[in-house]
């Protein structure tokens, strides 16, 4: 028998330094082994939740709730389930979150989500949908019986207008009933100590996790990176790119990175460390070492 899961606002409130892992459904046997392999491998590690991601226009939603209700079932890890608002109407979203309750899943991501096409593509509402996530957590919020994790952004969404009118609309989510954020991937502390400064300054005090996303292949990175705005900067550039085509040293140089980022967060206050692991657990692994987590 597995615990039940917690809220995961009561575990942020707890003042224990958080640590939480990030899965995306697998699309064959294949996937779906290398999944729950990466899964094993860091439970030891008593993670504060494992978030299971939601595709592009709602194309996984079945296997995201296959894959959380199997966490529930069969770990003692909390399971965070992501939702979004595309290609859903708000009946869907309203059997998604039945199925979610009736799973024991308590915690819920609650995001717009991507267009089909990708991040960078004219946003269009679905017809009997809702537009934005605020929509969203406003209707999760009224429901009831959810944990709701909402976005951030340290460099501002895409489609925002500028960095403030971005911490606007996130201190606009917690207002609505948002519980915690979890940013997006980045590269410089300094903008996720921005981030929440201005959250602050607008008298929200939502708790804001920062998302660890180690470099292992610049280009790749990059490519993610100009999709949905996360600048990787020059500095990084140079000490990746100072080792050439020796892709082990890249790889290695690329975790220190994130270790040293790491670093500068947990000392600089944040709440702990979110990382998106691509379904694998070496790299995260890697990380702890540098950062002296031990199991």
């Amino acid at each position: 028998m597995t615990e039940q899961p917690t809220r995961i606002s009561d575990l942020l409130g707890s003042g224990q330094r958080s640590f939480s892992f990030e899965f995306f459904p697998p699309k064959d046997e294949a996937g779906t082994d290398q999944l729950w392999d990466a899964i094993r491998a860091l439970e030891p590690y008593r993670p504060t939740f494992v978030s299971v991601t939601y595709g592009a226009g709602g194309s996984t939603r079945d296997t995201t709730m296959r894959v959380t209700s199997r966490i529930v079932r069969e770990t003692g890890m909390t399971p965070l389930a992501h939702l979004t608002c595309v290609g859903h109407t708000v009946a869907e979203i309203e059997h998604v979150l039945d199925a979610y309750a009736e799973a024991g899943v308590e915690n819920v991501m609650l995001l717009r989500g991507d267009p089909p096409e990708g991040p960078r593509a004219e946003w269009t509402p679905t017809p009997g949908g809702l537009t934005y996530a605020q929509d969203l957590v406003e209707l999760v919020a009224a429901r009831g019986g959810f944990d709701i994790g909402v976005a951030a952004f340290p460099e501002g969404h895409p489609g925002a207008s500028s960095r403030d009118a971005d911490a606007d609309v996130l201190v606009a989510k917690a207002k609505a009933g948002a519980d915690f954020a979890v940013t997006q991937m980045f590269f410089r502390a300094q903008d996720y100590f921005d981030l929440v400064e201005r959250v602050r300054d607008r008298g929200a005090d939502l708790p804001i996790l920062p998302g660890i996303m180690p470099i292992l292949n610049l280009a790749a990175i990059r490519r993610q990176g100009e999709l949905i705005g996360a600048a990787v900067p020059d500095d990084v550039v140079a000490r990746l790119a100072a080792h050439g085509e020796d892709r082990t040293a890249v790889r290695a140089a690329g975790i220190e990175l994130a270790a040293e980022l790491c670093e500068e967060l947990l000392a600089g206050g944040a709440p702990g460390l979110h990382f998106y692991t691509l379904n694998r657990s070496k790299a995260t692994l890697e990380i702890f070492g540098h950062l002296n987590v031990a199991v």
